[in-house]
């Protein structure tokens, strides 16, 4: 019952699929009836022959061409296109789902699970369900047909009838022993597999680094180890497979000839007719073939629990809970942000933010410094509910962020991140995804604010020239301009800059902070600094220290009154 119940997103889906699912089983049900109607009319016809009754005979196998080709052809093969449509159906809304469902998820979920494991499960789980599904289809419509032949061998023979239950049973007791040992390894097997996604996707995105840091070795060793360990598990699971396949291939030959001997003993007390016992040859091996597809299924069905199990834990928020927004909307935001007795900790560490107090105006240079790890960044990362406080609350114009809609919330604060992500498309689509309706004209206005247009205009496509994954096609200060000049088409209110031109040299920090000072005077501006040569022209520094303000001001005057600050500064100017 347990794995049933993992089946429930799919039932959902089928549910709107129910009327075509509906009519597909009903022509199989036909086609199923239509099993026993030919394997009678072959037993008749050959008893007609030996009764020298050929024209009988001829008549028999011609009612069998028909329902063969009518009830056993056309109608199943319709019935199957059906089923296979839901199957695709079905196979393209889990995978959409299961990606949607993967975006709602928090912040921790991509921290505690690497990114090889999220992909598979958007792509690879969600996408073995198509096959495993097609398969368990045939194998239904394969069963229905077998259960209705049953029902006519007992009303012939109850003796044949329990001799094939009674083979049925030991097919499902072997099943039942080998089904957890299929699923088990299986399961293990993925794990590897995530491993080894996960590890191919970092090495794709930073062969860069790999290749200068001279680690090309390390992780061809990495890689080898964990492909060993795929290789041993799928191993392991052909050999339970080969075990699983002979106890099967034995009930089958036991069945046969068991079968076989029951109607030539029955055939010889005159208790069966003629035509039941070659009715039954061609139905021994619809049960033995019905035999080799439940043995197929279960090896392919083990792999859809295992698959509908990892992809549900996403769709039904088993491991994490999705993110949640209230319905507050701002009409007109002015950009105060005000954290309130603010305690934060990551998870499973020491607390980062304690009884934090802080109050952001708009239209001002606002700067944030501190020394490493002191929770500079998790300000912002609670301000765009990256993560939400343990107590305490974020204001936004007074009003608590946590009842603003997502789209209000995304739309009014902004983060531009010290290595900010740019998609592998081309500089206008990059703003396209922003918003699907601006111009070139509006994207060249917020470029030429973030003194990025010139250089773009150079290029041979200018701005349908494509980035490349991360933006690997612009140098670091082109990628930090893009996306200042990218947040400023989302027109929001409130812009963070979090450590946004500490990797850049100076000429590129000094257009990043141009495209800063360009913002002041119309939006709520935040930096978080290591670099205090950005922002010693900022209206209001506040220093923070094991998760509070220690001191604010102007940089002249933090560096009379303020130790920690006079120490940051007196560092940077000895690294200079």
């Amino acid at each position: 019952m347990k794995s049933l119940k993992e089946f429930r997103p799919l039932i959902k889906l089928i549910k709107e699929e129910k009327f075509k699912l509906i009519f597909a089983s009903m022509l199989i049900f036909i086609s199923g009836i239509s099993e026993i109607f030919v394997g009678y009319l072959n037993g008749a016809a050959v008893e007609a022959i030996t009764n020298l009754e050929l024209k009988t005979a001829v008549t028999y196998l011609v009612i069998y061409l028909v329902i063969s080709l009518t009830l056993g052809g056309i109608i199943l093969h319709i019935a199957n296109s059906i089923l296979y449509k839901i199957e695709s159906s079905l196979t393209r809304k889990l995978g959409f789902f299961t990606y949607k469902k993967a975006l709602d998820l928090p912040a921790v979920a991509f921290e505690q699970k690497s990114s090889g494991e999220i992909i598979n499960r958007i792509t690879n789980d969600a996408d073995s369900l198509s096959f495993a599904f097609g398969r368990l289809l045939n194998v239904v419509s394969s069963l229905i047909g077998s259960l209705i032949i049953i029902v006519y061998i007992f009303s012939n023979s109850w003796i044949i009838g329990l001799e094939l239950s009674f083979f049925i049973l030991l097919l499902f007791l072997i099943l039942k022993k080998y089904n957890p040992l299929l699923k088990n390894i299986h399961k293990e097997r993925k794990r590897e597999q995530d491993k080894f996604t996960s590890l191919v996707t970092e090495s794709i995105r930073g062969i860069r680094e790999i290749k200068t840091l001279g680690i090309k070795g390390e992780l061809i060793n990495d890689i080898k180890c964990i492909i060993r360990c795929i290789y041993d598990k799928s191993s392991k699971e052909i050999d339970i497979q080969k075990e699983f396949n002979i106890y099967t291939r034995t009930l089958k030959s036991f069945m046969e000839v068991g079968v076989f001997i029951t109607c030539i003993i029955l055939i010889y007390h005159a208790q069966i007719t003629l035509t039941f016992f070659i009715a039954m040859t061609y139905y021994i091996y619809r049960y033995l073939w019905l035999i080799e597809d439940i043995n197929d299924l279960t090896q392919t069905y083990q792999k859809l629990v295992v698959s509908i199990g990892r992809v549900n834990e996403i769709l039904e928020n088993k491991l994490y809970e999705d993110e949640s927004f209230g319905k507050v909307e701002l009409k007109k935001v002015k950009g105060i942000i005000e954290f309130k007795n603010v305690t934060f900790s990551y998870p499973n560490e020491d607390v980062t933010l304690r009884n934090f107090n802080l109050k952001i105006e708009p239209n001002k240079k606002i700067a944030i410094v501190g020394k490493s790890g002191q929770g500079k960044s998790t300000l912002f990362n609670l301000m765009t509910r990256i993560f939400d406080p343990c107590q305490g609350e974020i204001l936004l114009d007074g009003i608590n962020i946590k009842d603003l809609t997502e789209e209000q919330l995304r739309l009014h604060i902004s983060v531009i991140r010290q290595d900010p992500f740019i998609f592998n498309r081309t500089i206008r689509e990059n703003f396209k995804l922003i918003n699907a309706k601006i111009s070139l004209k509006k994207i060249r206005e917020y470029t030429r604010l973030a003194y990025l247009d010139d250089y773009i205009m150079t290029l041979p496509k200018k701005y349908d020239t494509l980035i490349g994954e991360g933006g690997v096609n612009l140098s670091g200060g082109q990628k930090q301009r893009l996306s200042v000049a990218r947040t400023l088409s989302k027109k929001s209110q409130v812009i963070l800059f979090d450590e946004a031109t500490s990797a850049l040299d100076n000429s590129s920090q000094e257009y990043v902070k141009k495209a800063i000072d360009n913002l002041v005077k119309d939006h709520t501006v935040v930096i978080v600094a290591h670099r205090l040569s950005t922002i010693v022209d900022a209206d209001i520094i506040y220093v923070v220290d094991e998760g509070k303000i220690v001191a604010s001001g102007k940089h002249d005057e933090l560096l009379k009154t303020s130790k920690i600050y006079q120490t940051l500064y007196q560092t940077e100017s000895l690294n200079s």
